[in-house]
């Protein structure tokens, strides 16, 4: 079993603008410049047959190449916990087409479907129990935060590996798009 994502991965230059944002928040495990990606779907645990039919679905996808926006941050959590902060991806219908076909990639290789609302975002941190007021005051001070647009003419299949300092993303195929 090997565990499957594919997203788009953030250019460099775009990666150290972020890495600026990544400070201030205590118990925060931010994400190294490599990790930094747009995910389009996460595919999960998945068997070796299944994941060379997947290779074969997101091959065949077609798209356009489009630009992509970063701007604003914000959070994930429950309640009054945050376990993660991001930096936001400008709407953008081209994005969301793209993650569309990955979604039916993935039920054409048979995998079951995703019940999560599509929001594209770049995970920044994951965080351990960080002030909730720190937080706040975090995202306020990043969140016009906008970044130059980057083009999007490719998309990769990564793998990821959980270990104790988090996970480690390995780039498994690409596909060209445009």
């Amino acid at each position: 079993m090997i565990r499957l994502f594919a997203a788009i991965e953030v250019p460099e230059l775009i990666g150290h603008d972020l890495a600026r944002l990544q400070t201030g928040l205590p118990r925060a495990r931010w994400r190294s410049l490599e990790a930094l990606h747009i995910t389009l779907r996460f595919f999960g645990e998945v068997d070796e047959r299944q994941a060379d039919d997947l290779d074969a679905e997101l091959a065949r996808i077609t798209c356009p190449a489009f630009d992509v926006v970063i701007k604003g941050v914000g959070e994930f959590g429950e309640g009054h916990m945050s376990d993660a902060v991001w930096a936001g991806v400008e709407a953008n219908e081209r994005l969301n087409v793209l993650a569309g076909r990955c979604e039916t990639a993935a039920r054409r290789a048979g995998l079951t479907s995703s019940t999560r609302t599509y929001r594209p975002h770049v995970t920044l941190a994951y965080l351990r129990g960080s002030p909730t007021d720190r937080v706040a005051g975090w995202i306020r001070a990043h969140n016009l935060k906008t970044f130059e647009p980057f083009r999007v003419n490719r998309f990769g299949l990564y793998s990821s590996r959980l270990g104790h300092g988090g996970s480690t993303y390995r780039l498994e195929r690409e596909y060209l798009i445009g």
